[in-house]
């Protein structure tokens, strides 16, 4: 990545459990106004990686810094202006409603500004992420999608309050689409592109593809704990590395413009017999 001061750096990262390296000497970049996507099977370390970077658990070895600091020296109330995670799975058993759901992301880092503002951010955020109409229902009562886009206009909220303290922020999203529609998938990965732009570092964890290859700047491609490549999707991902990683003998397509690589599961070929 060409940004000679990342928001986040992770040098020679690994994570230990049971013996066994879940993460292992990964090195990555993120940077301001860059969309990154981690892609890779199950089992390849993706959200380790992802908690590694969060602060969520400590790596083995490695340093991760973020905003020039060590992440590990950097107090929670502070961590919390500088990125905002939305996690692969969110459990309340709290009968929250979705307003209040979506505040937890102002709570606290946000008590300087004023009420007013407070609440402003909570609806703008519940706006963006299409749920305003669900203000006032039970957060409990909602479909597995609608209660993801909730969660993501938590996280809205929480970057936005952070800006208040930290100029240089961070969101990361594990699978934040995985019970999403369609047409929600894409607008939350649009709305993804545009906190980018803003110059927020982001980092994606996805398994579909061509959304992967359609969205990122940076591609990270991970396999049993390693980070294998790296780089523009154009320039990273190709027919051999689907069959080192994935396991599936597929053909990469390119379109027209941007040159970006495609899949079609129709072009799936049988292997030839051993």
């Amino acid at each position: 990545m060409s940004e000679s001061n990342p928001i986040l750096s992770g040098h020679g990262v690994s994570f230990l459990a049971s013996g066994r390296k879940l993460v292992a000497n990964a090195d990555l970049q993120l940077a301001g106004g860059t969309t990154t996507i981690l892609i890779g099977p199950n089992g390849a370390g993706k959200s380790t990686l992802l908690k590694l970077l969060t602060g969520e658990i400590k790596p083995a070895v490695g340093e991760i810094r973020i905003a020039g600091e060590p992440l590990r020296a950097i107090p929670a109330w502070r961590l919390a202006c500088l990125r905002s995670v939305m996690a692969q799975h969110a459990r309340l058993v709290f009968p929250f409603s979705v307003y209040e759901v979506a505040s937890l992301g102002v709570d606290g880092i946000g008590r300087a500004l004023t009420r007013q503002r407070r609440e402003a951010i909570v609806a703008e955020s519940l706006a963006a992420a299409g749920v305003i109409d669900l203000a006032g229902r039970r957060y409990q009562t909602l479909s597995g999608g609608e209660q993801q886009r909730v969660q993501f206009a938590r996280v809205l909220c929480q970057l936005e309050a952070g800006r208040s303290i930290a100029e240089r922020q961070v969101l990361f999203l594990d699978e934040p689409i995985a019970s999403l529609d369609l047409c929600h998938q894409l607008a939350l990965l649009d709305m993804a592109r545009s906190i980018a732009a803003r110059g927020v570092a982001v980092l994606i964890v996805l398994h579909d593809l061509n959304l992967a290859v359609t969205y990122a700047d940076h591609l990270v491609v991970m396999d049993q704990g390693h980070i294998i490549a790296q780089g523009p999707p154009a320039k990273t991902l190709d027919d051999a590395l689907l069959r080192q990683v994935f396991k599936v003998d597929l053909t990469l397509s390119r379109a027209p413009a941007p040159g970006l690589p495609f899949l079609l599961p129709q072009q799936h070929r049988a292997r030839p017999a051993a």
